[in-house]
C-alpha cells in the first residue's frame, strides 16, 4: 500500500527520500553531529526513506537499520533520538527518485511497494562501515540502503558525481549525490545562513 504524508509542509509518498543535515544548532548534542557532518561531502549528510503509514520512516544509522516515527508532520530530532541511536539532525528536504519518469500508476505503485518491502526486510542489520562496498546486503549505511532498494527497478542512485573531486571514491553513494541526482524540494523553514546553497525546487 502507498502512503502519503507531509514533513515540515513537504509532501512525501512511500519510497521518497528524506534528506537531512547532521546537527541541530539549539541543543548540545547537535554540535557534535554538526562536526561529524563536516566529514561528509556536500550539505546533505544523511538520508532516510519514508514508508508510512503516518510518519513511519526507515534509515541505516548508528543502531543499524531501524524504523522511527516522525510525529505531527514535524521533523523533531530530539524526540526521535531514542529510536535513532541519539542521532541529531536537521530536516533539509525531500528527494523524489520517481518524479518525471513517466511511469504509469501501476508501475510507480509496484516500485514504491518494492522499495518499502526491501527496506523493511533489512531491519536489524548492522551499520556498514565499509563505504566502498555498497553492494553488500549484510550491512548498510544510510544512502546505500536507498541505492540497494531502488537498483532492482533500474534506478541507480550512484551517479559517481564526486569521482573527480574525490578520486577512488566513486563507489560510495553519497547523500548529497542522491539529492543532486533527483528532483527535490528543500525545506522552506531552514533559517537563512544555515546552508550555503539557494533554496530551490528542481522539477524534472
Amino acid at each position: 500500500m502507498i502512503h502519503a504524508y507531509e514533513i515540515n509542509g513537504i509532501p512525501l509518498k512511500t519510497g521518497d527520500i528524506i534528506c537531512t543535515m547532521n546537527g541541530k544548532p539549539d541543543i548540545l548534542p547537535g554540535e557534535f553531529w554538526r562536526l561529524i557532518g563536516m566529514l561528509v561531502p556536500g550539505d546533505v549528510d544523511h538520508i532516510a526513506i519514508y514508508l508510512g503509514p503516518e510518519g513511519r520512516c526507515i534509515e541505516a544509522g548508528a543502531l543499524g537499520v531501524v524504523t522511527f516515527q516522525v510525529r505531527d508532520g514535524l521533523w523533531d530530532a530530539e524526540h526521535t533520538m531514542p529510536e535513532r541511536g541519539l542521532l541529531v539532525d536537521t530536516f533539509y528536504g525531500v528527494a523524489y527518485p520517481l518524479q518525471g519518469m513517466g511511469l504509469s500508476h501501476e508501475e510507480e505503485t509496484a516500485i514504491r511497494e518494492g522499495v518499502a518491502a526491501y527496506c523493511l526486510a533489512q531491519v536489524g542489520k548492522p551499520y556498514n562501515l565499509n563505504f566502498l562496498d555498497p553492494d553488500t546486503d549484510q550491512a548498510f549505511y544510510c544512502s546505500q540502503l536507498a541505492y540497494k532498494a531502488y537498483l532492482p527497478f533500474g534506478i541507480n542512485l550512484n551517479t559517481g558525481m564526486f569521482m573527480e573531486q574525490l578520486p577512488g571514491t566513486n563507489q560510495i553513494i553519497y547523500p548529497q549525490e542522491i539529492w543532486d541526482g533527483c528532483p527535490h524540494a528543500m525545506d522552506p523553514n531552514l533559517k537563512p545562513g544555515s546552508h550555503p546553497v539557494p533554496r530551490i525546487v528542481r522539477e524534472a
